[in-house]
């Protein structure tokens, strides 16, 4: 962020929403705290870093309390003892942030890793470490990469992972920080067994700003997320369960119209997410504006996308185009809509300022950080066609069979080609659902000379794929994570675990621009870039029933630009 844009940051989210204190060298550096000017308070909810920047970091915290305001004080260190104290100060609170507390401390040292907590009068925070960005030529930089974490689904202990891993620079969350369905509704059958049901006041499906509010509460008593966010700063974006299922600019799938305005729902979602997480908005608190681009020095440049809140066209849908009473598919009317150059994802002002900002950087990668898969995901149609969800299995093995044929020159008949060559996508509310827009942003970076590296969550499940345009160019590499809970395709095709990894060897082999997949374990990815690479090592965990789990088939991926 520039000087000239920090000073606009700082004009619009202090003068109208007044929810982010700013510490600066000048502001705060007391040498002594005064104990009788602080609140009795408990941190239950944990720490957290966030949006870091080469000389400024976002430190947070949520504080119990019993008064109707909340005053505490916090530190920054160079050492976790906080024998060598650079920066502290006071930070108020009250019920109007939800006893929230963020601190955008400034001045600060680039590539530099501090330490950090809240003091009560009686209570001290747990300790965060947390690290600037860097602004001159690194060797390496290493991220874990979280997406679909759903508390009443099982145990978070790919964040108590992740927390483990040394030297991290940076976690990237991207999306489905929570989930906003009600007991008994999506991935909580188990959750009575397990321990891990949602409160009596907050066990129906979100929508006000209190329940939202709740909702972040009851996510971060988790061990192994507070465990995450004490290890390393985060940089996040939302996806679409922080607001409801399938979100797109003036909508949900998951909002009925008697669940009030979709807007203000939104809009309350959208502040409880502002407060509860350690994000510096980049158009202040009340605007759902979240792109940004974070800066590795020469090494990286990291472009987070919003795909979901503000330009998302409505998702299609195959039942819109299926005659209710023949069955038969409009294609002409689909492959219409489909591909209409004016169906937008991104929108043409994010568009253009992510060309703007690649244009700009002169780092080595190019990293995409957003929610869905943008590689191109396309089936045979045959495997849509199949009423009965129990014989897709055996229809992609004779697929596959065929599929192998036709690598090894072996005569396969026009009827057997044709059946593996009519390909339709299988996810219309990933990128596929959005092809021309997709196709803009291809053909900017191919006359950037910028090859595009994308990570993307949502589908709970693990990918690696090729980003191919319509002209057949290779324009990057998409990683994806797995989900931190949240069940995936394995669980929707009803797969036990040799079929799931039956079924993404198939996969990789019918969809062309796939390259790897992971059905059925649930974990993160770890991308750790250098000058010469990129490696993506998946890590999957045996089990999210009880914080106790071993981590399970690893799988490696190298890209070399």
């Amino acid at each position: 962020m520039s000087n000239s844009s920090r000073r606009q940051f700082l004009k619009t989210s202090i003068a109208s929403v007044f929810t982010i204190a700013v510490s600066t060298s000048l502001t705060g550096c007391m040498q002594t705290f005064q104990k009788k000017s602080l609140t009795p308070v408990e941190f239950k909810h944990g720490i957290a870093s966030g949006d870091p920047l080469e000389n400024a970091l976002i430190i947070w915290t949520h504080v119990q309390t019993e008064q109707e305001n909340a005053t505490v004080a916090w530190e920054l260190a160079r050492d976790a003892k906080f024998t060598n104290i650079v920066r502290r100060g006071y930070a108020e609170t009250n019920k109007s942030r939800d006893f929230t507390i963020k601190i955008d401390v400034q001045e600060l040292k680039a590539n530099t890793q501090y330490f950090y907590r809240f003091i009560g009068l009686t209570t001290v925070s747990p300790v965060g470490r947390a690290k600037t960005l860097p602004i001159n030529n690194i060797e390496q930089v290493k991220i874990a990469v979280v997406s679909c974490s759903n508390y009443p689904a099982g145990y978070f202990n790919a964040y108590s992972d992740a927390a483990k891993q040394k030297n991290l620079d940076v976690v990237l969350h991207l999306g489905d920080y929570i989930y906003e369905y009600p007991m008994g509704g999506y991935a909580t059958n188990n959750a009575d067994k397990i321990g891990r049901s949602l409160a009596p006041d907050n066990s129906g499906e979100i929508i006000t700003l209190s329940d939202y509010r709740k909702r972040y509460a009851i996510y971060r008593t988790d061990k192994g997320l507070q465990a995450l966010h004490a290890a390393a700063p985060f940089i996040v974006v939302w996806d679409d369960h922080e607001i409801a299922n399938d979100t797109y600019k003036s909508g949900a799938e998951n909002h009925s119209s008697n669940e009030g305005d979709f807007l203000k729902r939104r809009a309350a979602a959208i502040q409880a997410y502002y407060e509860w997480l350690p994000i510096r908005p980049p158009m202040g608190e009340q605007n759902p504006q979240i792109y940004r681009t974070f800066n590795f020095a020469n090494l990286l440049s990291l472009h987070m996308l919003d795909t979901r809140v503000i330009a998302r066209d409505k998702q299609l849908a195959y039942s819109d185009y299926k005659d209710a009473d023949t069955k038969k598919m409009d294609v002409t009317g689909f492959v219409n809509d489909l591909n209409n150059p004016q169906r937008q994802l991104l929108g043409n002002t994010q568009l253009n300022w992510l060309i703007c900002a690649m244009a700009k950087s002169n780092a080595k990668w190019q990293v995409l950080g957003q929610q869905v898969l943008m590689t191109k995901m396309w089936l045979p149609t045959e495997i849509f066609s199949q009423s009965d969800r129990t014989k897709i299995p055996s229809v992609i093995k004779e697929l596959v069979a065929i599929k192998q044929a036709v690598l090894i020159n072996k005569t396969v008949t026009p009827a057997q080609l044709a059946r593996v060559n009519t390909l339709m996508p299988y996810n219309l509310d990933a990128w596929d659902g959005y092809p021309s827009e997709r196709e803009a942003l291809y053909k900017s970076a191919n006359e950037l000379n910028k090859k595009l590296v994308v990570v993307a969550g949502d589908t709970h499940n693990a990918w690696h794929g090729d980003l191919i345009d319509i002209k057949g160019n290779n324009v990057g590499v998409e990683f994806a994570t797995p989900g931190v809970t949240s069940p995936g395709m394995e669980h929707y095709l009803s797969l036990n675990t040799k079929q799931a990894k039956q079924m993404a060897d198939a996969l990789s082999l019918l969809i062309n621009d796939l390259n790897y997949c992971n059905l059925s374990h649930r974990g993160y990815m770890l991308l750790t870039l250098t000058h010469d690479q990129i490696v993506a090592d998946w890590r999957y965990v045996d089990n999210i029933d009880s914080p106790n789990y071993n981590i399970v088939n690893e799988h490696q991926s190298v890209y070399k630009g």
